[in-house]
């Protein structure tokens, strides 16, 4: 005989295989990780611009005050996934303006920045990461 208790899915069976199924194929959030080094007196910040935001790209590169807004100076590494990912160390208590410039033709903000400002160049805005 079959009960009726017996039939009914017991919530916690179904609830934590989800979940590591979710973790396990979500990727990474965009924007910065942060990582300071007390003993160097740096911070260590991983920027990441996600593959939809450079759908195609070859090449992208992050351009900011930290680099004097040299568009070659920090070339981003692009990661099996098409994300493209670099890491900078930057000193801390400061604010640093960037972007995102994806084949030499078009710039993109970081969608998970700290804040935006706008730019004396046109109605767009700086991404800023903020140390």
């Amino acid at each position: 005989m079959v009960r009726k208790n017996d039939l009914q899915e017991k919530p916690s069976a179904r609830k934590p295989h989800a979940v590591k199924k979710a973790a396990k194929s979500s990727t990474p959030p965009a924007g910065c990780k942060k990582r300071y080094f007390k003993s160097k007196g740096v911070c260590k910040v991983t920027f990441m611009l996600p593959c939809i935001a450079a759908l195609g790209a070859d090449m992208v590169c992050i351009v900011g005050d930290f680099n004097n807004w040299s568009i070659i100076a920090h070339p981003m590494k692009r990661q099996k996934n098409g994300d493209f990912t670099i890491a900078i160390d930057l000193d801390p208590g400061r604010q640093y303006q960037y972007r995102y410039l994806i084949d030499d033709s078009r710039w993109e903000n970081d969608w998970c920045a700290d804040t935006y400002v706008a730019t004396p160049y046109g109605d767009s805005e700086n991404s800023v990461v903020i140390v």
